[in-house]
């Protein structure tokens, strides 16, 4: 998928006071002291100053007759169009909150969302002789995605409290938050959305809400659970619930007629099961029904057609079968109908859509498949705006389509179609903002068809024919796996009318010839270049390295050659470079590229040392140098590159994100291969790294040198395995494979332990360097652990012939949750000194700090985290080795 990087922009509340009264002074001081006790990175507050009053300051509110401050509002937008991460917010607020913030005597409205702020030390005590706290109405700290909040005990202080959103703030501390919530006797609007909550309460019976209309509890942690009991024993009528996204299960109860007012239910995203009841179309109110990604069964009823209120109905990914109930075609009010991802079957025609005139969105299909039976000369009585379509197996696509004159979606999956007049089919496509075909059988030459969508997916259709062309409007492009021949030239050297606008360009996996072309100056805007895996031949022209917007090119699996052009060094916001598999030579380049995050150069021809420049790329997540002719020695410096590190891990993704005006934002997440024991893994476009693992291949080169400790220790944090869940491991992660090879290791690895034969394709070496921390408990040092990896690779191996492989995508935790370095061999071949004698004895029946000791067993094929039993019996060791 794709990645933009985000610009964001703080946009505040500009001052509403009237300029006749001036600021409170008392206020005035109190905002310069939050402004100072705060980082503002971007100068969102540049206009706090005395040298104008604090009514006229961004983001402040005050009252028109008495100057008195009323309202702050300074949230942390984001303008989505870029390349990164969207949780990136360099540009926001941070810092700690003062709790002073929340005592402004007159302040009602508090919004700081989606900033960057760490904490916030609030004493309920301290509000106790506070007349502020009965003032405050509203108040937004939601998405601000690493504040630290303990409880809400503080909550109780703001009485008058009427709207909260802490969505997106890890509460997951917070236990009581349901009774500290019915303290709130004014609170109608509670947003906790995201907040990894795990108590819900469930056998409760009642919850004493007095004024709560909407509740938002979606995207949580509360286990596979029922309804809590509770939700259907108010003491008010809610209108709008939102349970998405949790693990909620069984079948919906009777007891939701007691929420006969409400106008809003969201129980998408769950593990809900049995038949959609019938007693749902009792809802007289009922305006939003949302069950989809649920296990419901058996057909939809026909009741729902008594919801005459209904604008939104989303019964889609379930286990739905039976036919479409006509009833549904006289909801008059309704504008989104999602119906696809069900087993429904039956036949469809005008008649299940005769009331629908409001009808703007339309998701339909069934692998099941529908047996579409439209007059041909009907025309709807909607106008829509989306429309998706699954398994469509009609020869060609119902004529009303082609009446639709507002669509702004086109989505068709799954289906085999022809166009039988491709004119009227691309003429409709070239109107919409969004057109995606994906994974359809299509009967089509597109040569000379003129793409004009914002976003455009042709995945996997069998498309034939050469590159289409585009229109100055289209940002995006993703054609892989298609048919489609000939030379990239045909679409890259096109006369263009205006001012290209293309951001993002994949052809991967297609058959397409020749060179690279040199129009790659007629793109100045691309910030994403894949056309791997084609029959590419030729150099990298030159043109492509004043591509000053580039930040991902793959060129993977082609007949490319040539050195790397002297212009790439332009390239400095480069994240991502994978020249794998192709004929390039010469030197690995020397440059620096401070935002590179991938470099993969495996199977190529490229030779010479390894550049230590290359330490220069702090943000350094993946090296993979595999199968060249790269000689010399490992750089010492690689053991500074802290993006290596498990603590300098990051969630973040990379991903290109775009916003369409007026409609969705679209994110399209990056995807690499890497080559884990002889396979190549997708990180199925879902690149990230959230425990900072990293790759670093060096398989296959003449490498000599002293594998030094600094080199082994990356050090790094995770939770361990078999312990109690909130203990913590640190430990040191280095994974190798040595390829290629001679029985001479043979020695170190003894067979009559444990059964084990080295032959064996992948011998796991765990030597548990004694680092481990429990709380409470002790351990060896990180120095004494070095010396211990000092001691064995650089007493044992201080010669070697070595091909290295590090690891990607694995977690691994040890017996008695020992920090280790993992090593992994594989055929391997050392030239190494005398096998040890002293150093080996029996397995002890268990491992003490200070106790080296091996472990063999296989690589996992799907390569997820292992988990080690504290049990030494159940460990399988070859041997231990004490050192002394």
């Amino acid at each position: 998928m794709v990645l933009l990087f985000s610009l964001f922009a703080v946009i505040p509340h500009k001052g509403l006071c009237s300029l006749k009264v001036q600021c409170n002074e008392k206020d005035h001081h109190a905002l310069l002291n939050f402004k100072n006790s705060i980082i503002d990175p971007s100068s969102i507050l540049s206009s706090w100053s005395n040298h104008q009053d604090c009514c006229e300051w961004a983001g402040i509110q005050c009252s028109n007759t008495t100057g008195r401050l009323t309202a702050l509002t300074l949230p942390c937008y984001v303008q989505v169009s870029g390349y990164g991460s969207q949780e990136e917010k360099s540009h926001c607020l941070t810092g700690e909150l003062n709790p002073s913030l929340l005592q402004f005597e007159f302040l009602n409205h508090l919004d700081l969302s989606n900033n960057d702020f760490k904490t916030i030390h609030y004493d309920s005590s301290s509000c106790a002789n506070s007349s502020s706290s009965s003032n405050l109405h509203y108040l937004d700290l939601s998405y601000n995605d690493d504040l630290q909040i303990d409880n809400l005990q503080w909550l109780s202080c703001f009485s008058s409290l009427k709207y909260v959103s802490f969505s997106g703030i890890n509460l997951h501390r917070e236990t009581n938050w349901l009774y500290l919530a019915t303290k709130l006797p004014l609170l109608s609007e509670l947003h906790l959305s995201s907040c990894k909550l795990r108590n819900i309460s469930s056998s409760l019976q009642y919850a004493n809400f007095s004024s709560l209309q909407v509740l938002d509890l979606s995207q949580n942690d509360f286990g596979s659970v029922l309804l809590p009991n509770w939700l259907f024993n108010l003491s008010v009528d809610f209108s709008s619930i939102d349970l998405s996204g949790n693990s909620f299960h069984g079948q919906l109860p009777e007891g939701l007629l007691n929420l006969r007012k409400i106008k809003s239910l969201n129980l998408n995203d769950n593990k809900l099961s049995g038949p959609i009841p019938n007693w749902l179309g009792r809802f007289e109110l009922l305006q939003y029904l949302k069950v989809s990604e649920n296990l419901f069964e058996g057909p939809i009823p026909s009741t729902l057609g008594n919801l005459s209120s209904l604008i939104s109905l989303d019964v889609s990914s379930n286990q739905l079968n039976g036919s479409l109930p006509e009833s549904l075609g006289q909801l008059l009010n309704l504008e989104e109908l999602s119906l696809g991802d069900n087993f429904l079957r039956g036949i469809v025609s005008e008649r299940n859509f005769v009331k629908l005139s409001n009808l703007k969105n339309l998701y339909m299909g069934s692998p099941e498949g529908f047996m579409f039976d439209f007059d041909s000369l009907w025309i709807p009585p909607f106008q829509l705006e989306f429309i998706q379509l699954e398994y469509y197996m009609s020869p060609k696509l119902p004529s009303w389509l082609y009446t639709q004159t507002s669509l702004k979606r086109l989505v068709i999956t799954n289906s085999t179609i022809s166009f039988e007049s491709q004119d009227k089919f691309w003429n409709l496509a070239a109107q919409v903002k969004y057109l995606s075909l994906q994974y359809n059988t299509i009967d089509g030459d597109i040569s000379i068809v003129l793409l004009n969508s914002t976003i455009i997916i042709l995945e996997s259709n069998n498309l034939k024919g050469s590159l289409p062309r585009l229109s100055e409007n289209v940002v995006f492009l993703r054609m892989l796996n298609n048919s489609m021949t000939g030379s990239i030239s045909s679409l890259l050297c096109q006369k263009m009318n205006g001012t290209t606008q293309l951001q993002y360009l994949k052809t991967t996996d297609n058959v397409l010839s020749g060179g690279l072309s040199d129009c790659w100056m007629n793109w100045k805007k691309l910030v994403v270049i894949k056309l791997g895996r084609n029959n590419l031949t030729g150099t990298i022209p030159s043109s492509m390295g004043f591509l000053s917007n580039l930040r991902s090119l793959c060129l993977t699996g082609n007949n490319l050659y040539g050195e790397i052009p002297q212009s790439f060094q332009n390239c400095q916001k480069l994240n991502i470079l994978d020249l794998r598999g192709n004929k390039f030579s010469g030197k690995i380049p020397n440059w620096k590229w401070p935002n590179l995050n991938i470099l993969i150069l495996r199977s190529n021809d490229f030779s010479g040392n390894i550049p230590s420049q290359i330490c220069h790329s702090s943000s350094l997540t993946i090296l993979d140098l595999a199968y060249n002719r790269i000689s010399g020695s490992i750089p010492s410096c690689l053991s500074n590159m802290k993006a290596m590190t498990f603590t300098n891990a990051s969630n973040d993704q990379l991903q290109f994100f775009y916003r369409i005006q007026d409609m969705s934002l679209y994110v399209f997440m990056e995807d690499i291969m890497l080559l884990m024991k002889g396979q190549e893994l997708n990180y199925v476009e879902n690149l990230k790294l959230p425990f900072g693992e990293f790759v670093v291949p060096f398989c296959s080169m003449e490498l000599s040198g002293m594998l030094t400790s600094d080199l082994l220790m990356c050090q790094g944090q995770t939770l361990c395995h078999g312990g109690h869940q909130d203990e913590l491991c640190k430990f040191w992660l280095f994974l190798f494979v040595l390829e290629e090879a001679d029985s001479s290791v043979e020695p170190y690895f003894p067979r009559g332990q444990s059964g084990v034969s080295f032959g064996f394709s992948v011998l796991f070496l765990a030597v548990a360097i004694a680092a481990a921390e429990r709380r409470g408990g002790t351990g060896l040092a990180p120095r004494e652990g070095r010396a211990l990896a000092s001691c064995v690779f650089n007493g044992k191996a201080s010669k070697f012939r070595i091909f290295v492989f590090s690891t990607a995508g694995l977690s691994i935790s040890v017996c008695k949750m020992l920090s280790f370095v993992s090593v992994v061999v594989s055929r391997a071949a050392f030239t190494l000194g005398p096998p040890p004698t002293t150093a080996v004895l029996s397995p002890p029946a268990s491992c003490e700090h200070g106790v080296l000791w091996f472990k063999s067993m296989r690589l996992r094929e799907d390569t997820r985290p292992f988990s080690h039993s504290h049990s030494m019996d159940k460990c399988s060791l070859v041997f231990c080795a004490v050192l002394k």
